[in-house]
């Protein structure tokens, strides 16, 4: 009975990090209404919103790499306590610009009314997101490698499974709503709420004990690599290994694909399916649904048709539902779309960040997850200005709302030649000998 407990509540440390977590992603949920109908507020040309959602995605390009050197040379525990705090301060930045603006701001449900750019915010909304993602990449890194730290190998996929769910429910169950209701009483108080959600999380990691260095093998002790070194350490490691590299790319193209689509996604809802952010939230739910139901499917899944075939499943959904979001008018089908998508798609984060920490040696933890998601995260910049282009060239021979349309089309096809892909280099045999192997050691 002892053994269930612990195996089904996975330690104390695990949920003050669960906790945080979803404070954080409460707050998370609410930005993610009030930053961009905020970015619409201020302007309503396709590329300068583009640039905001390419903007907090930069990091993700430029800075990863040294993030993972820094996550393998800190305490990562101290390091994820610093980057909350850094969060808290540049939101709380952003709530007292707004509040300082809010009485010219057009009303939420007003926003496709704007004419013009109001340049001042623009730029300040511009450096603050690019800072945030800066922070986010580091406290990211940091929190991916420290899971292992507190949770037994055999428990990281219950464990991760939880915590996405977690996730998924705080992003965009529960914060959305709240922001919502916040945006139409006041357009700083998303912001204000967010960057307590921060401080609260930063509050929590820190409570957690002890230290959390990477351990490293005795023959590297006492010695002093230079970051050129460790970060080639890094990159070697993953290139050698067919398995993470081909599922780092794959991941980096299905990112690139959805953010296509994703950076237009506010434009879409408000110009093709007419939301105001209330019907804007209840769509989202879809999202929470969806992702909470296959984040704790997704160990029994995984069990049941294999890693390889849920991976499979994954990328062969996210073709269909982008489709038929495209060519949808009416956002309660949308929300009932986005439930099956991510509800078979939510595996791939499940299956494949448990197998990332299980085949990593934990010296190498930060530097190869960090090459990892260069290339898995650093492609959303390039997708949101794509999505930009796109519906500005597609504006010139067609129509706004179909220019907006073809975004998901786009992203479907590369999810299709991703399907062909995918489905033959990442088998369940692949992905099970390398976990059988890591476990051996």
């Amino acid at each position: 009975m002892s053994a269930e407990r612990v195996r089904v509540r996975l330690g104390g440390s695990y949920r003050k990090l669960y906790t945080a977590t979803a404070l954080s992603n409460i707050g998370d949920g609410m930005s993610g209404i009030a930053y961009p109908w905020l970015a619409t507020a201020i302007t309503r040309n396709p590329l300068l919103i583009a640039t905001v959602a390419a903007a907090q995605r930069l990091p993700w390009l430029v800075f990863t790499l040294p993030a993972g050197v820094i996550t393998d040379r800190v305490d990562r525990k101290r390091a994820m306590v610093m980057m909350d705090s850094l969060r808290f301060l540049l939101t709380l930045a952003v709530a007292f610009a707004v509040l300082g603006q809010q009485g010219s701001l057009p009303a939420p449900d007003e926003v496709r009314n704007v004419v013009g750019t109001r340049t001042g915010l623009y730029v300040l909304l511009l450096l603050a997101t690019l800072l945030m993602g800066c922070a986010e990449v580091l406290r990211d890194n940091c929190g991916q490698t420290f899971m292992p730290s507190i949770v037994p190998p055999e428990h990281l996929e219950r464990a991760n499974g939880r915590m996405w769910a977690a996730e998924s429910v705080a992003n965009t169950f529960i914060g959305p709503p709240i922001g919502s209701l916040l945006l139409l009483a006041a357009f700083s108080m998303p912001f204000f709420i967010d960057a307590g959600s921060f401080f609260a999380a930063a509050a929590l990691v820190a409570m957690i004990p002890g230290a959390f260095r990477a351990v490293r093998p005795a023959t590297e002790i006492g010695k002093v690599a230079n970051w050129r070194t460790e970060l080639a350490e890094g990159v070697r490691w993953l290139w050698g290994n067919h398995l993470l590299r081909a599922m780092a790319i794959i991941l980096g193209l299905m990112n690139m694909a959805s953010n296509i689509s994703g950076a237009m996604f506010v434009l879409f809802s408000q110009d093709v399916l007419r939301v105001t952010p209330l019907t804007f939230t209840l769509m989202g739910f879809g999202f929470a649904i969806g992702a909470t139901i296959g984040s704790y499917l997704a160990p029994w899944m995984s069990r049941t048709f294999g890693s390889g075939t849920c991976l499979a499943i994954a990328l062969g959904s996210a073709a269909v539902t982008q489709f038929l979001v495209g060519i949808s008018s009416w956002w309660p089908v949308v929300g009932v779309v986005f439930a099956v998508g991510t509800l078979l798609g939510s595996s791939w984060n499940v299956i494949t960040v448990s197998l990332r920490q299980t085949i990593i040696p934990p010296h190498l933890l930060g530097r190869v997850n960090s090459v990892y998601r260069f290339f898995a995260w650093g492609m959303l910049p390039i997708g949101a200005l794509l999505g930009g282009l796109v519906v500005t060239i597609a504006g010139h021979f067609t129509t706004h709302a179909m220019a907006l349309r073809w975004v998901w089309f786009v992203d479907a096809g590369i999810h299709v030649v991703l399907f062909s892909f995918g489905r033959r280099l990442l088998t369940t045999e692949r992905l099970e000998a390398a976990r059988a192997v890591a476990l051996a050691h």
